[in-house]
């Protein structure tokens, strides 16, 4: 028997066998929707993967200074990922300049960059936002949300002309109507103006106002 042929075959299969397996790296992308952003504008990036590991996209946001968000995963199910911002910029808490994106997913990192600029836009703080979910859940009397766009919304975007106190507070309305409408702005359908512009009105309007036997007139 001619065992040449064997031999050289059981070569062959051991060299294989013994070989490291090569796979790919897993690649990550972030597209930006724009580069430049004004305040009461929201954040929005797309993240591309080549590849679904089943792992979360690590997020990061910073300034220049290298001061930024904590770590924010992001579940990556497929393999274009848009990424909405919750918050829009707000001049209290951004200052003017540039910020980057940072992202990490399965061994791959990748950074974008966006700038912020200055504009004369003004929107609502993120705290009214919890009064009105608060309030559109029923567990917040009509004149605390009215009593919140008083104390931490800008005059010139809402304005409460009257006063609210302890004794007043609970007799004020707001027509059962304008939750629709509130909760359009919550979903981001309405913008921050429309709906300042739709409370003033009821304002001005005296739907929203203080009892007269309260001694109160707008």
């Amino acid at each position: 028997m001619n065992l040449k042929p064997i031999i050289v075959s059981l070569i062959m299969v051991t060299s294989f066998a013994s070989l490291p397996s090569v796979s790919a790296e897993s690649t990550v992308s972030i597209v930006m929707d724009k580069t430049s952003y004004s305040y009461c504008e929201r954040l929005f990036y797309t993240i591309e993967v080549s590849e679904i590991t089943g792992k979360p996209a690590i997020i990061h946001i910073r300034d220049e200074s290298g001061k930024g968000s904590s770590a924010i995963p992001i579940e990556i199910a497929k393999l274009s990922n848009p990424i909405p911002s919750p918050f829009a910029f707000e001049k209290a808490v951004f200052q003017v300049g540039k910020y980057f994106v940072d992202v990490e997913y399965s061994g791959s990192k990748v950074t974008a960059e966006f700038n912020i600029v200055d504009s004369d836009n003004i929107c609502m703080p993120e705290v009214i936002r919890q009064f009105v979910i608060e309030w559109l859940n029923g567990k917040m009397p009509d004149g605390y949300l009215v009593d919140a766009f008083q104390k931490y919304v800008d005059t010139n975007l809402i304005n409460v002309p009257f006063e609210i106190n302890n004794d007043n507070i609970r007799s004020i309305d707001i027509p059962d109507w304008v939750k629709n409408t509130t909760y359009w702005w919550i979903q981001g359908v309405v913008s921050d103006n429309d709906f300042a512009q739709m409370i003033n009105y009821l304002i001005d309007k005296g739907i929203i106002s203080l009892p007269i036997e309260s001694g109160n007139e707008i």
